[in-house]
């Protein structure tokens, strides 16, 4: 996961003012809905005049996704019963990026069940372009992840994962209160794919 906030190249933004939206589907369509969000980081001006998610190359390719899986995206987060959810940081016009995009950073997550805990939410992406880290983005990105989960889901945890050697970002999360899982409780992350679920789909009893 891409670290949200590192020292470099800082945006001239002479205020922080980002809007964050939740994007999410509204009857079988893409629909955004604008969040007030990032109280003591950000600032929020002005309403979204154009409710279309864009996912459209190059910002797509820029966000580091291969273009090809853009429908598949598309179809799986903007559904009737969509398997993700994602927030959107979006900058004023006057402070769009060096290619002249405004939406500069998203998170992307879902819900979850723990027996142990209750619902969880997973944390599967959060990432700012590099030139607009360190200004609070990715720190507004995941405390409304973390606000809407409670309010929409009453979840109790959030979930996410962190390659060992993203020490930057393992840092910024530790900062904030997280727990490393693998540490404390000695966690493995395990994943079946490709042959291997198939392979274990095929070995399901027949009904």
């Amino acid at each position: 996961m891409t670290p949200p906030t590192t020292k470099g190249q800082q945006c001239a933004m002479s205020a922080r003012v980002v809007l964050i939206r939740v994007c999410r589907c509204v009857h079988r369509r893409a629909a955004v809905e604008t969040e007030r969000t990032a109280r003591n980081a950000m600032e929020y001006e002005g309403e979204i005049q154009d409710p279309s998610p864009t996912f459209k190359s190059p910002v797509w390719q820029h966000f580091g996704f291969p273009v090809e899986e853009k429908d598949e995206l598309q179809r799986d987060g903007f559904c009737q019963n969509p398997f993700f959810e994602c927030l959107v940081a979006e900058i004023p016009e006057e402070h769009k990026s060096k290619e002249g995009f405004t939406v500069v950073g998203y998170a992307l997550y879902f819900y979850t069940y723990s027996t142990w805990k209750g619902s969880t939410v997973y944390l599967e992406d959060l990432y700012v372009m590099s030139e607009f880290r360190g200004n609070g983005i990715g720190t507004g990105l995941l405390s409304k992840v973390a606000e809407v989960a409670k309010k929409k889901k009453q979840c109790v945890q959030l979930q996410l994962s962190v390659f060992d050697w993203n020490t930057p970002s393992r840092d910024f999360y530790a900062a904030k209160g997280a727990q490393d899982l693998t540490d404390t409780e000695g966690w493995h992350f395990i994943r079946f794919d490709g042959q291997n679920l198939d392979n274990l789909a095929n070995e399901a009893p027949k009904d």
